[in-house]
């Protein structure tokens, strides 16, 4: 419960600012693209560092990284509130992105906990279950704070990681009995994915989880973009449709997963048909009828939420023990590359066509759905099936 309740207080903090980045950025009087470069600077860092730190997790243990990467969270946070130039916010974004472990940290741990590959889906479902949750007192605080003003909020989310990483100094256990002590550790950022790309058995899901991250990555930077562009929506509709997108992560993750998802597919089916869906849901967001467009942000959250889940659980269960905290850095890696991309793909393509960021991320789907496909040719035939879930986490 401690490691569910830091996942929890670390990802409010994220979603309180979501909404919030586009507009607040508006008073330094920078283009669109410029608004998605403070999402890529923050995922380049990620890039340099999370592997790393998934290394190192591994080898000294999940607690101590977790806590400073909470710490720097914090510090991150206070620059960009304490920001009045351009530069600033982007030194804000780097210091928080260097130590940038927190959820793929404590999805390690989660998934230390967990007895068998089932029991670890459904770890992973319950760190998504507390992703939705945080979506939905994020936006939601973060579109009524920033009523009051848009520097408070980042004080308060400062403040917020503050609290939580002393709550995680004092009380947070330690989860890693395979600790790998005589691991030798890289600093070359470029090493996860030469690895991705030569371990056969997991590139698939590397592959399909890059395009996922490219998608999610490009939809998430012009989303703000577009609710005011489209449909004139304010910081506060914005956190608010985001705070309805948190409410079916939730259900689908905490509910949904376990109780009807996992029971009627096989994950390999999940596999196939979630690249589809979002894929789909994307080609949904690319229209001026705000009803077509809430409706695909209904279908997206469902599709990608069943899709991080999976992948992930696919990854993780494939690997050694001792090397699941490396794992969880590629993926991580590899999140933060379609991070960088994405958004600067997403800024530039905004500018040129409202939507031709979705239709662009509707074709990393579908190539996604190929790669997943052809895969589950080289494995035993997919079918539908009754899966044994445990009645406890």
């Amino acid at each position: 419960m401690l490691i569910a309740g830091t996942i929890l207080i670390d990802v409010i903090g994220f979603g309180i600012v979501i909404p919030l980045l586009p507009f607040y950025v508006r008073q330094f009087s920078v283009s669109p693209l410029a608004v998605t470069l403070l999402f890529s600077v923050y995922s380049l860092c990620s890039f340099f560092s999370a592997p790393f730190l998934g290394a190192l997790s591994d080898k000294y243990g999940r607690r101590p990284v977790l806590i400073a990467s909470i710490v720097s969270t914090a510090i991150g946070w206070l620059v960009f509130a304490l920001a009045n130039s351009l530069w600033l916010l982007f030194l804000g974004r780097i210091i928080d992105g260097l130590a940038a472990g927190n959820f793929s940290t404590a999805q390690s741990a989660l998934s230390d906990l967990a007895k068998d590959e089932k029991e670890r889906a459904v770890n992973l479902g319950l760190a998504g279950a507390l992703f939705g949750i945080g979506f939905i007192l994020g936006p939601l605080l973060g579109g009524l704070l920033g009523l009051i003003s848009a520097r408070f909020v980042f004080f308060f989310v400062a403040a917020l990681a503050s609290a939580n990483a002393l709550w995680a100094w004092r009380a947070l256990p330690e989860t890693n009995s395979h600790l790998h002590a005589q691991a030798k550790i890289s600093f070359n950022p470029f090493l996860p994915l030469k690895k991705a790309i030569l371990d056969h058995k997991i590139r698939p899901a590397y592959g399909v989880w890059f395009l996922f991250s490219l998608a999610a990555a490009s939809q998430q930077s012009v989303f703000a973009l577009y609710m005011g562009k489209i449909f004139s929506f304010n910081q506060t509709g914005v956190g608010l449709i985001m705070t309805g997108i948190g409410v079916v992560i939730v259900f689908n993750q905490g509910f949904g997963l376990k109780k009807f998802w996992l029971k009627r597919f096989s994950q390999g089916l999940l596999r196939l048909g979630a690249p589809l869906f979002f894929g789909l849901s994307l080609l949904m967001l690319a229209t001026q009828s705000l009803w077509i467009y809430l409706a695909g942000l209904f279908v997206g959250s469902f599709a990608q939420s069943i899709l991080r889940v999976t992948v992930t659980s696919e990854a993780v269960s494939a690997a050694d023990p001792k090397r699941r905290g490396e794992v969880m850095g590629i993926m991580t890696s590899l999140n933060s590359l379609g991070m960088i991309i994405g958004p600067l793909i997403a800024g530039a393509a905004f500018v040129a066509h409202d939507m031709l960021a979705y239709y662009l991320g509707a074709v990393c789907m579908l190539i996604a759905f190929l790669i997943a496909w052809g895969d589950s040719q080289r494995r035993q035939p997919i079918a539908s099936t009754d899966i044994p879930m445990p009645d406890t986490i």
